[in-house]
């Protein structure tokens, strides 16, 4: 498998619910819509942002067909198919492959803590069961387990499914290591918005970032303003999508609130799925504000 270079801003998007729990499907094609016209260069549903572990395999089968159906071919499509388990990490990425989706994205094991070999072998495994471009993903503060840049190489090492790695630890130390160690080799994205910049300039191809979801545009208009080295734009931008991380990422619940904020900006990104809960009102005029700052700086 030829290895393919992952460059720009993809958004880990959102899955819209029903009220009554359902996938919402025209909200979804809408959204959707949204992202493309916002410019990043490809999506990632049924990742963090999109609910995953809340999902059911019909259900993800539901979402990556649906997001296929509505990209057609404009982006990327790199599904969420990681899981607890190994068997089940294989099922839902065959699914994946066998609905066109160009890659997945992979997360570590959660629940169980394994040790490195453990997380070795089920890589390993994934890669010997089915032949389909990988990301390996990395998000400690859902997972509680981050992926040590020394394993990642040696995983990288030794199959050539791996093309890239998002690592949504926030360091930039860990960032600069994966770089150093498979920067030559696979594309490293940031997976925390505040150091998408930080990522780019130290040899990073781009990111993976929830902030993408309400800011498309913003977010996309990032990595050109980096391209074209127009370093006083680019860090302008960072430093508005690094204040929109903090409320929308790290001030309240994520699923939650960019949710909200997409309801805001008029988009029908519906309701979590429970036990995650809509916002307060006081949360709610967190947001309201947040997007008020946005609009008077644009």
């Amino acid at each position: 498998m030829q290895r393919t270079r992952l460059n720009g801003i993809f958004v880990p998007h959102v899955t819209p619910f029903a009220p009554d729990g359902n996938i919402d499907e025209e909200a979804l094609r809408t959204c959707v819509s949204f992202w493309v016209e916002g410019g990043v260069s490809g999506l990632v549903p049924c990742g963090s942002n999109g609910e995953a572990p809340y999902l059911s395999r019909e259900e993800r089968m539901r979402v990556i067909k649906i997001v296929i159906d509505e990209v057609n071919g404009k982006v990327p499509v790199i599904a969420g198919t990681g899981s607890m388990s190994t068997r089940e990490t294989i099922l839902f990425t065959k699914d994946a492959k066998d609905l066109g989706a160009d890659a997945a994205l992979v997360v570590t094991p959660f629940y169980f803590k394994l040790s490195n070999r453990e997380v070795r072998e089920h890589y390993s495994a994934l890669f010997e069961a089915v032949d389909l471009s990988v990301i390996l993903y990395s998000v400690p503060k859902f997972t509680g387990f981050s992926l040590e840049p020394s394993v990642i190489s040696q995983i990288a090492s030794k199959y050539d499914n791996v093309v890239g790695v998002k690592d949504s630890g926030g360091s930039i130390d860990n960032i600069v290591e994966i770089i150093r160690l498979v920067g030559d080799r696979i594309s490293v994205l940031a997976g925390a918005a505040s150091v998408t910049l930080p990522t780019l300039m130290l040899g990073g191809t781009g990111a993976v970032i929830a902030v993408a979801n309400v800011y498309p545009k913003m977010c996309s208009d990032l990595y050109k303003a980096f391209k074209r080295s127009d370093y006083e734009e680019a860090k302008e931008l960072q430093r508005r999508i690094s204040y929109i991380n903090e409320v929308l990422v790290k001030r309240h619940n994520q699923l939650s609130a960019i949710k909200t904020a997409l309801q805001l900006r008029g988009l029908p990104s519906g309701y979590p799925r429970r036990p995650a809960l809509p916002l307060d009102d006081e949360e709610r005029k967190d947001i309201e504000n947040l997007l008020k700052n946005m609009l008077e700086k644009s």
